[in-house]
């Protein structure tokens, strides 16, 4: 048994990818599924989408890789986070839509825990700021929204999971509910310092326990799959959520380590060790992993939208067909102009956290065309990442440590988004040779718990420079572009009420 099956169950798509021992990818199987949005700021998904889209790529992959599922030795998961899913365990339905982790409803509920003076104790013991973003709110939303939802929780007989949660208890027929750490720490329920779901918070939102996850290691033993899925039983031995398995996909074990992912939001994560660093700037203090029982804590921040832009581009615009185009137009912008795009659309996350934002343009000018627009978009991203950077700088400068900046996921394969990136923030950019981080953390995760992968130190050995970007724009063009930034947030959110 020589093979890794990594599900990579992603915001827009399913994925599923066989790893070799050497983990080589050696096959690939993709779906896309349909995004619900009932109105402007809601984001939903199909549970039955989710589960389909990934048993079909599952099987796909394993086609395409041309083995029998007795070779593969275990399967990793990594997923979308904060998506909240509540089903039936009786009948194995979703009482409602996934609500997607971009999904603000919950802005106005949020706020009065805030004016309530709760923020404190939530920073305190789950290191998150109360925001629509995380699972709680959410999930106290089904509950008091769908029809006999709170009857079926008092039965018993209703359960709660992330996107990851959700898939081992189908992979498994209802044998396993169960999440890893690190999608834990995401829900907004669970104690970080003590490494137990917080009933002082689940008491505050009603949300009864019974309804929550086991939570394991991720890597550990999450039960096998069902025998008739893919032909035997296979093992399911590591989880992460998205962001945490591409912190583990570019062997970021290093306290100081930082990398950051551009797939449809950006989220940046910081290796803090042991130490639970809680944000003087509000970033968020989570887990990176957690192995053996101990956990890793990082610093993280959040940009919603990051490959969201380019799909707007494409799907609201229809200025361009497919991502690839935005490169080349990008090179054509007309450098005399200066237009800014703040891609709020379902507002600003890190350090901002204005959930009432929206999408604003400036600097438009008679002759703005896709080129510019194409231009701002990327831009948008180096900008953001630079607000993310600048604030775990000043969190980290105060327990002495550096950062290294390593890049991951799809709009990572831009050189002109990832050059201008080491130009607003004026460091090196590292790009490796393997961009598909997320799923490669998921596998080591699950081969390294089956006993036919190496540990962190020798794992960490095989990450290999793609390219290394340096910065080429000098320091005085940096400055007034990044402040052309930072004048064009703050008139958005004086546009949203929040000057």
């Amino acid at each position: 048994m020589t093979y890794i099956l990594a599900i990579d169950q992603g915001t827009t798509s399913s994925r599923a990818i066989l790893f070799d021992q050497a983990l080589i990818p050696q096959a690939t199987a993709q779906e896309e599924f349909r995004q619900i949005f009932p109105q402007s700021g809601w984001v939903e998904h199909d549970p039955d989408d989710l589960w389909g889209t990934t048993a079909g790529t599952c099987r796909q992959g394993i086609e395409r890789a041309g083995i029998d599922a007795q070779e593969i030795a275990a399967i990793g998961i990594t997923n979308q986070r904060e998506t909240t899913v509540v089903w039936d365990k009786n009948t194995g339905k979703a009482i409602h839509n996934a609500i997607v982790w971009q999904d603000r409803r919950t802005a106005d509920y949020c706020k009065s825990l805030r004016d309530a003076g709760h923020a404190g104790m939530f920073a305190e013991r789950t290191g998150l700021l109360l925001d629509p973003y995380f699972s709680a709110t959410k999930l106290k939303w089904i509950l008091d929204t769908v029809e006999g939802a709170r009857a079926l929780a008092a039965e018993g007989r209703l359960l709660f999971g992330t996107v990851d949660t959700f898939l081992i208890w189908k992979l498994t027929g209802g044998k396993v509910h169960a999440t890893d750490a690190t999608n834990a720490a995401r829900t907004m329920l669970y104690d970080i310092r003590k490494g137990r779901w917080s009933r002082t918070i689940c008491d505050l939102f009603d949300i009864p326990m019974g309804m929550l996850p086991e939570v394991r290691d991720s890597a550990a033993d999450f039960g096998e799959t069902r025998p008739d899925l893919f032909g035997r039983p296979i093992p399911i031995l590591g989880v992460a959520g998205d962001q945490q398995a591409a912190t583990i996909g570019q062997a970021c074990f290093a306290p100081g380590m930082l990398k950051s992912t551009y797939g449809t939001g950006c989220f940046a994560l910081l290796n803090t060790g042991n130490e639970m660093v809680l944000s003087q700037n509000r970033l968020l203090t989570t887990i990176a992993y957690q192995l053996d029982g101990k956990p890793t804590y990082a610093l993280e921040g959040s940009i919603f939208v990051a490959g969201a832009v380019v799909q707007w581009l494409r799907d609201g615009l229809k200025i361009i067909r497919e991502a690839s185009e935005t490169q080349p137009l990008a090179e054509r912008a007309d450098e005399t102009q200066s237009v800014v795009l703040v891609p709020a659309f379902t507002g600003l996350g890190a350090p901002y956290w204005n959930p009432e934002s929206r999408g604003a343009i400036f600097g438009l000018t008679r002759n703005s065309g896709p080129e510019e627009l194409a231009r701002a978009a990327l831009e948008s991203v180096g900008f953001q990442t630079r607000d993310l950077l600048e604030a775990m700088h000043a969190d980290w400068t105060a327990v002495g440590a550096e950062s290294v900046l390593r890049v991951d996921g799809g709009m990572s394969a831009s050189d002109w988004a990832m050059q201008f990136l080491s130009d607003i923030i004026g460091a090196p950019v590292d790009r490796p040779k393997v961009l598909e981080t997320t799923a490669l953390g998921a596998a080591w995760l699950a081969g390294m718990k089956a006993g036919i992968l190496p540990g962190q130190a020798e794992f960490a050995k095989t990450w290999a420079l793609d390219r290394q970007f340096t910065p080429q724009m000098n320091s005085g063009a940096r400055e007034a572009k990044y402040e052309g930034w930072k004048r064009a947030v703050r008139a958005t959110l004086a546009f949203s009420g929040d000057a």
